[in-house]
């Protein structure tokens, strides 16, 4: 599950010539600036709603979607709902207990920790998507629905604050199934657009490793949903995933069942399979009602600002190792970005410096977050490496205090409560799990992936 036992334990050289920036051009407030967001998902959104709510700016969002069901868990931590003012009716389920089960199928429960008002919301991303995406459209944001294939990148974009990024696309045409082409000129773009992030590519944000995300939306019986009420599942093992895990999430009326890989992306639908053998009884006889597969990045670009160009979400790779968390820090990150270059514009009177971008929203971003992806990277590597750390990660879930700084830490995104002598308890304990975790697993299979593996970064 998203939110996971990581998070309790944690609780560029441009790719451009060296230039010397020029100062800021000044604007008059009859000619507006105009800003592009590109990508309309909980990063493009929320970027988009605060740029639109600047009267001198023009905001301008392209989504090539607006019924896009993006391939995810859904998870969004309780901390979310209040922070961005969303309605509890994007929330499918409330999850308020979880199954942590081994590879040897060992089961452990928590939840008894949260308090009555305390859970985990389990969202369908076309609901929350849209209605973030809408509210956007409401304060003021122009939706286009497009697909853009191409950027213009000017070479004195970082100088010449004259200059303008030209951005084509296809528009969405009824009876074409190509839409039309068209293009624009803006003076800032704030990429959005996803993992495969064409904006990424025409600022040449360099490249990063990703994760197969595979789901199959499965609609069960109501009286097998009854089990999944208030109940999430996470399976781990090096059938279901040799360096992730494997969930079965709530929804509406059916269940997300799914995994991802790194490592052994080719093999993901045997992975996929050995999830719904492990879900077993429970999600028996139910039929497959959607197919959902995406790429999850799984570090943060080499470069996320050039000039006046941003990336956030996934395009800028803010998807937490271990737990693969994304949701929040894609919201997160597309609000910081407009907040501070909207207040570097000073009421749209100026345009910023990439320096001044990268002062402001890359450094306070990777202030806050920095230190989450950096444990969590450890820990997947701990606890995801083999069979018998993933039976000792299950062992640990016993332990309330694990449970109470892991729902802690996901809920209000901080660690709260720690105790210097519950954390070397906490020591001592995974120590003692880890060594009875290799003694009781199962041996890893073995897979060759040769190809894949000269590709990873």
């Amino acid at each position: 599950m998203k939110f996971l036992l990581a998070s309790a334990l944690l609780c560029s050289a441009s790719a451009f010539a060296p230039v010397t920036p020029s100062l800021p051009t000044i604007k008059s407030s009859l000619d507006a600036y105009k800003v592009a967001v590109v990508g309309g998902g909980p990063s493009g959104a929320c970027a988009a709603e605060v740029f639109a709510q600047e009267p001198n700016i023009e905001t301008i969002l392209f989504e090539r979607k607006f019924d896009n069901a993006k391939p995810c868990g859904g998870a969004i931590p309780l901390c979310m709902i209040g922070e961005f003012d969303l309605p509890e009716t994007v929330v499918d389920r409330k999850v308020r207990k979880m199954k942590m089960i081994s590879p040897s199928d060992m089961e452990v429960d928590i939840g008894d920790t949260l308090k009555p008002d305390e859970y985990i919301g389990m969202c369908r991303r076309e609901i929350l998507d849209g209605y973030l995406r809408d509210r956007a459209v409401e304060y003021g944001a122009q939706p286009v629905n497009a697909l853009v294939t191409a950027i213009d990148v000017p070479s004195d974009h970082k100088v010449n604050k004259d200059s303008k990024y030209n951005i084509h696309y296809q528009e969405f045409t009824p009876g074409s199934s190509v839409g039309t082409a068209k293009n624009m000129e803006v003076d800032l773009i704030v990429g959005a657009d996803g993992a495969n992030s064409r904006v990424a590519k025409a600022m040449d944000a360099g490249e990063y490793n990703f994760a197969i995300a595979f789901q199959e939306r499965i609609k069960i019986s109501d009286e097998k949903m009854e089990f999944y009420e208030e109940m999430a599942e996470m399976y781990v093992g090096d059938d279901v995933s040799p360096d992730f895990y494997g969930w079965v999430f709530p929804k509406y009326d059916h269940v997300g069942v799914g995994t991802g890989t790194v490592v052994n992306r080719p093999a993901i639908k045997q992975y996929q399979k050995a999830i719904r053998e492990r879900a077993g009884s429970k999600i028996e006889g139910g039929k497959i009602i959607k197919v959902e597969a995406h790429p999850i990045p799984e570090h943060p670009r080499p470069r996320r600002v050039q000039g006046r160009i941003a990336l956030v979400g996934d395009a800028a790779g803010y998807v937490t190792k271990c737990s693969g968390e994304g949701i929040y820090f894609a919201a997160k990150s597309g609000r910081m970005a407009a907040e501070n270059i909207v207040k570097l514009m000073e009421g749209g009177s100026r345009l910023p410096s990439q320096e001044e971008i990268e002062s402001t929203y890359i450094k306070d971003y990777d202030r806050a977050y920095g230190p989450t992806y950096a444990v969590l990277d450890i820990l997947q590597k701990v606890f995801y490496s083999s069979n018998g750390a993933r039976e000792a990660f299950v062992e640990l879930c016993k332990s309330k205090y694990v449970q109470q700084v892991t729902f802690d830490s996901y809920l209000y995104k901080k660690v709260q409560g720690n105790n210097p002598l519950d954390d070397l308890k906490l020591l001592g304990e995974t120590i003692g799990c880890l060594i009875k975790g290799y003694s009781i697993a199962k041996p890893d299979q073995e897979f060759s992936n040769p190809v894949e593996s000269l590709k990873r970064i």
